[in-house]
């Protein structure tokens, strides 16, 4: 008989976590409190324009196509498009031209020499010489790999390169060496705010976020980003995937000594039992909410989470043409605008935004001579023992927009052609989601909150009990989730005997050299040196 599995939470590493189950032979239930899937990465619909609710450009592209690869098929095969993004952004300023980045190297070169002369162009280079590596070394040491303890870092793969990662460097501080501008920097680090975190404090690492664009490209799939959910969704429907939408659970049910999960509890009472539980729910939710309270659970809640935003969906009445597929604007006083963000929890006085107009590469996004306006701008997350007014915040961050938009783009009359307007905030994130403060990227990334300091794929004391996504490793982002739905279902199928059915791919196999045996181990020594030191004086850090 199959063994069974549940997996509450139909996000893409909920579906991805399912579908990989079902392949290997599990009989799998898929539970959703909302009536679609996808969870953020949903589309919302009105009279003709379609939005994207929370990813709009696909980055890591052969993350997605190996995920459908190792479940029998392709994206080609179940019908989705890429359609690649260029340039890939438009960078505006209060002053001067846009900045474009592109893939093209020869449209980059003419504007690096503008801002930084020749050799300007010489240290982009170099630039993306260290992202190409911080790219590299992370998907074969970190996307690839799970950290079950402290023990995992000192792994020679891992421990060989982690200087090279630049972990205890920010991104802002790596950049600026190689571009000597305020305003190239900018352009160059804002990226960060992919992982819900400031440049300032985002470890150097997260260059490999700017590599993948400039190297790899942007894309979007034809019809919106939702499109990859249900490609999977799909597959794991015919590998005998159930679905259970509109399907609320309020606990996960245990064993009578409580040392194992047997199974959910649904909103109407039902009992859905099973031999493996997985939570792709937000972690920090499911700990407090859906499973035995400990002293963990608490502790959670003082972590550092990511931030959250203010999202705007406006249906137009006509085409903005000033405004490509993707737009950054950024704020003047760049670095007070991620603080306001980080340690005020608020909408910046001077914020930078993000403007989607899906309906620039994919007309179907919106009626034919109309346009579809997604605009982002990051906010604090909640605060419980702090007011936030998220009414008259909205107001503010609706009037900047326009206002900035007009000022640096020509474009005019923007807020007339708005017809319909959707919003997100905080408050709707938590409660559509169940998002820990309406942090819609998770948990931090900063140094002690990733690999080993990050909640583990498995409950510590709970057996049977797992979680994807978000907020455990390897952490956020779409194509992050597909990559950690492959390091749980395979923790898991180890736990039942099991062999993967996909086959492995992109590991390093290759030998070590003596010199670099000893330098490995003397690296593995000092980092749980380091990890000890740092439990010794932060002591709640994995309590």
């Amino acid at each position: 008989m199959a063994p069974t599995a549940i997996v509450v939470g139909a996000g893409v590493g909920g579906v991805a976590t399912a579908a990989r189950l079902a392949k290997a032979g599990f009989s799998v239930t898929v539970v959703e409190k909302n009536e679609y899937t996808g969870g953020r990465c949903s589309l919302i619909h009105h009279e003709g324009y379609r939005f994207d609710q929370g990813p709009s450009l696909l980055l890591l592209p052969h993350l997605f196509h190996e995920a459908y690869l190792d479940l029998g098929t392709s994206l080609e095969a179940e019908g989705i498009r890429l359609l690649k993004c260029e340039p890939n952004y438009n960078v505006w300023f209060s002053e001067g031209a846009p900045f474009e980045l592109s893939t093209d190297l020869a449209r980059m070169k003419a504007q690096i020499e503008r801002w930084e002369g020749k050799a300007g162009f010489e240290r982009y280079l170099g630039f993306l010489r260290e992202a190409h590596r911080h790219y590299e070394l992370s998907v074969v040491h970190v996307l690839k790999r799970n950290f079950t303890s402290l023990l995992s870092m000192a792994r020679p793969s891992f421990v060989v390169h982690l200087l090279e990662l630049h972990p205890f460097e920010s991104v802002w501080g790596r950049a600026s060496r190689y571009f000597w501008t305020e305003r190239l920097r900018k352009v160059f680090t804002f990226g960060s705010m992919y992982m819900g975190m400031s440049p300032f404090n985002a470890p150097g690492t997260y260059s490999l976020l700017q590599y993948t664009e400039l190297a790899e490209g942007i894309w979007y799939p034809e019809g919106g980003f939702h499109k990859i959910v249900d490609g999977i969704v799909q597959i794991g429907q015919r590998l005998g995937v159930d679905y259970r939408l509109s399907t609320a659970v309020t606990s996960v049910s245990m064993s009578p000594d409580g040392k194992r999960a047997t199974g959910v509890v649904l909103e109407s009472g039902e009992l859905l039992a099973a031999d493996v539980v997985i939570l792709n729910c937000d972690l920090v939710y499911a700990y407090k909410n859906l499973l035995p309270p400990s002293a963990y659970t608490a502790k959670l809640s003082q972590r550092p989470s990511s931030c959250s935003s203010i999202s705007f969906y406006w249906a137009l009445d006509r085409v903005i043409p000033e405004l490509k597929v993707h737009n950054i604007f950024l704020a003047d006083d760049f670095r007070s605008s991620f603080d306001d963000i980080f340690e005020q929890y608020l909408l910046p006085a001077q914020p930078s935004f993000y403007v989607n107009v899906p309906s620039r590469i994919d007309a179907s996004a919106a009626p034919p001579g109309k346009d579809a306006v997604v605009v982002l701008v990051p906010v604090g997350h909640l605060l419980h023992q702090r007011h936030q007014d998220w009414d008259a915040m909205v107001e503010r961050a609706r009037q900047t927009v326009f206002s900035t938009i007009e000022a640096r783009t020509g474009a005019r009359g923007l807020r007339a052609a708005v017809v319909k307007e959707l919003v997100n905030t905080p408050l709707t994130w938590q409660t559509a989601f169940n998002l820990d403060r309406g942090a819609i990227l998770g948990l931090s990334h900063s140094f002690l909150n990733v690999l080993s300091f990050r909640p583990s794929t498995r409950h510590a004391s709970i057996e049977a009990c797992f979680f994807v996504g978000a907020s455990t490793h390897p952490g956020t982002g779409v194509p992050i989730c597909l990559a950690g739905s492959k390091i749980t279902s395979e923790q898991v199928l180890r736990e039942f005997s099991m062999e993967s059915p996909w086959r492995e791919r992109g590991r390093e196999r290759g030998r070590v050299s003596g010199v670099q045996s000893w330098s490995m181990l003397v690296w593995g020594a000092l980092i749980l040196l380091a990890s000890w030191a740092c439990l010794w004086a932060f002591p709640d850090l994995l309590s």
